[in-house]
Parts: C-alpha cells; sequence; structure tokens
C-alpha cells in the first residue's frame, strides 16, 4: 500500500470526490504506480485545504482512477495545521506544481489526526 496526494487547483476537488473517480494526467509521475487499496488525502490547492479522503479502486487507465471508501470532510483540514504534525525530517512541502503527489505513511496520518480533531459532531450530539 502506498500514500498519495490528489491535488486540485480549486473547489471542483468535491465534485470529483462525490462523482467516485479522479483524473489522473498520462503524464503523472506516479501514474503507472497506484494500485487499488492505496490511500489518498484529497487536496484543494486554492484554499489550501484538505477537503477527504479515500481508497484507490482501479488502476489507471484514460479516464483516471476510480475511488471508493471516499470520506468527506466537513469543516476542510487546513494545509497549515497538518504541516505543523509533521515532523521536519519528513521534508513535507505545502504546495505542489503536479495533481498527484506520493507522501509517506507519517504525512497522511498527520492529517488524518488534524481531520479528528476538527470534526463535526453529528447534529444533537453532546
Amino acid at each position: 500500500m502506498a500514500y498519495y496526494l490528489l491535488n486540485h487547483d480549486g473547489d471542483g476537488a468535491r465534485d470529483l470526490m462525490r462523482a467516485g473517480g479522479w483524473p489522473i494526467g498520462p503524464t503523472e509521475r506516479h501514474r503507472d504506480a497506484l494500485e487499488p487499496g492505496d490511500l489518498v488525502l484529497v487536496y484543494a490547492a486554492g484554499p489550501r485545504v484538505f477537503v477527504g479522503r479515500a481508497e484507490i479502486a482501479s488502476a489507471a487507465d484514460a479516464a483516471g482512477v476510480t475511488l471508493t471508501h471516499v470520506e468527506k470532510w466537513d469543516p476542510p483540514v487546513p494545509m497549515d495545521e497538518v504541516l505543523a504534525r509533521i515532523p521536519a525530517t519528513e521534508d513535507a512541502k505545502g504546495s505542489f506544481s503536479v495533481g498527484l503527489v506520493r507522501i509517506t505513511e507519517v504525512e497522511h496520518e498527520a492529517a488524518l489526526a488534524v481531520a479528528a480533531t476538527r470534526e463535526t459532531p453529528p447534529e444533537g450530539a453532546t
């Protein structure tokens, strides 16, 4: 299993998640390495927030990949909060020039940890 960040330049990231698929360009560096079971974080670069996570359900084809176990985060998770939880030894970055970025398990887990602290409780919960 590998970990990736799916980078989108704006608010369309949520729409792509909702559709259950993600376009992966033919020149993306890690395109051919994607496998079912790989875990991804979905990042909206415009507002610099993570909007959710998912699992890769298919290898990349002409249309991209299919996502499963899609979880949308509300509220979204700011990149700065995730970077603050990642040790400097990880050499994590906060901006990306490509749409598919390989990340470490530590980076992935940092985003999940921040998301867990920001989740909106279900209506009526105390």
